[in-house]
């Protein structure tokens, strides 16, 4: 297989995730409504991060954000193009990263949903990285560039 359609193939996998999320959050919505659908696909979603995290967690004990940085970057798909992060900050007190793409949120827009429906998938899908961090041993943080506008992913990490 050519690595063309292996990329392709990775990306339709990444969109395919971006629809089950939001087909499963629908179902649950459904059944238990808004707030209760959130508390548990998050639940679930930052236990899986936690588990991510345990191969960070080296860097957390050491304080070593340069480490991280290249772990956690290094581990993003295709040559971490998926994401395409940029890393503003890298020091002693901390490790700041802002993505200008997600596969995710693509997925979603490709569906139609609003700017609404996608920040609220935004603030479920996003717990991993919660899961991850905090998992690992960090401070964590996630807000959106421009402030408030959803747009970008902008991930603070930070001793604890």
């Amino acid at each position: 297989m050519s690595e063309a359609k292996l990329r392709e193939e990775l990306y339709a996998a990444n969109e395919n995730r971006g629809i089950l999320y939001k087909f499963i959050f629908d179902a649950m919505v459904e059944e238990f409504g808004m707030e209760k659908a959130k508390e548990v696909m998050k639940k679930g979603i930052y236990k899986r991060g936690q588990e991510i995290g345990q191969q960070f967690k080296q860097y957390a004990d050491a304080g070593d954000f340069p480490g991280l940085r290249d772990a956690f970057i290094g581990h993003i798909a295709d040559d971490s193009k998926m994401f395409a992060p940029t890393v503003t900050r890298c020091d002693d007190g901390g490790l700041d990263i802002e993505f200008d793409n997600c596969p995710l949120k693509n997925s979603w827009r490709k569906m139609g949903l609003s700017d609404e429906e996608c920040a609220t998938m935004c603030e479920v899908a996003g717990i991993i990285d919660y899961g991850t961090f905090e998992g690992a041993g960090f401070g964590f943080e996630m807000t959106a560039l421009p402030e408030g506008s959803k747009e970008k992913c902008y991930l603070k990490i930070r001793k604890k």
